[in-house]
């Protein structure tokens, strides 16, 4: 009888362990279902990067850089809007999306802005209007600070950089051990779990941009990419580096926001001379993909 407990028990874990394996989807499935066109993946550098262009070729330019864990496909809304007056220029991010990993597995800061410069030289852009969503808000700032010749105005989507829970500054982000398992088990309903707290509306939250998000995350060695990722942040005290910040800047939030709060929006307002905030009621992390219609109109006219 306890033989046949055992047994069951340890068929049962197998199947549960079989259900639960998440594992990765070729990038060929991958690149049929996301990729426009085959000329969106480009070589700069060392770097293989989905990067997906649109509007005239000889209008201004602004690049757009998703937050952690996203893709350019966040922008979906905003690119078509600002296409009508701006050369667009969206990225995935190495290792995220449809961009292959860091072929030096580097993910800091440092290095970001390094590939963003070889890109652009590599598009011919000298300059550029910069928008930046969270964890690319932090990249866009920052590349405002240390490379101003190359910007012309800034759009912030609830940056990120200044310290907060699990993150201090000069220290790389403590990663539980147990999240490593997320390179082997991330079902689409645990996935969707962590989503919907960016959302401020659970119905903002579609069933097909959710499979979206599952697909990109489970694209080849992007779960360890986006650890490494984590592991490799290490924020720096802000306002030094934002108080070099020339550029025409505009701050977007939404007001329940429960990720980075709205309140945030004070620090960047008090070190970047001369920027200002749009936020909306009832919208959270991504208004760009909740509260799309009126959010594009308030960058597209900041833009012009």
């Amino acid at each position: 009888m306890k033989r046949l407990a055992s047994v069951l028990a340890l068929t049962a874990l197998t199947a549960l362990s079989l259900w639960l394996w998440t594992p990765d989807v070729p990038r060929s499935a991958l690149e049929a279902r996301y990729l426009a066109a085959p000329a969106d993946m480009r070589s700069v550098g060392p770097w293989q990067l989905h990067v997906r262009q649109s509007g005239p070729t000889d209008a201004p330019a602004v690049v757009l850089l998703h937050g952690f864990g996203s893709s350019l496909h966040t922008w979906d809304a905003w690119a078509k809007a600002l296409s009508a007056t701006h050369r667009v220029v969206r990225i995935d991010l190495p290792g995220s999306g449809l961009s292959p990993p860091d072929p030096a597995h580097d993910y800091r800061d440092a290095r970001s802005l390094e590939m963003l410069i070889a890109l652009m030289d590599s598009l011919g852009l000298q300059r550029a209007s910069w928008v930046g969503h969270s964890m690319g808000g932090r990249i866009a700032w920052t590349l405002a600070a240390r490379y101003p010749e190359r910007v012309d105005k800034l759009v912030l989507v609830a940056p990120d950089g200044f310290a907060s829970f699990g993150f201090e500054y000069g220290k790389p982000m403590d990663v539980p051990a147990t999240w490593g398992l997320m390179r082997h088990v991330l079902p689409k309903p645990l996935l969707r779990m962590n989503l919907q707290s960016a959302y401020a509306r659970p119905d903002s939250l579609s069933e097909a941009v959710t499979t979206r998000y599952h697909d990109l995350t489970l694209a080849p060695g992007a779960r360890q990419a986006m650890l490494d990722r984590l592991k490799q942040t290490v924020l720096q005290e802000p306002v030094p580096l934002l108080r070099q910040i020339k550029a025409p800047t505009l701050l977007v939030w939404g007001e329940a926001d429960a990720m980075i709060p709205v309140s945030n929006a004070q620090d960047y307002l008090q070190a970047i001379q001369g920027s200002r905030l749009v936020s909306w009621p009832q919208v959270g992390h991504l208004p760009q993909e909740e509260a799309a219609e009126v959010s594009q109109q308030t960058v597209v006219e900041f833009l012009r």
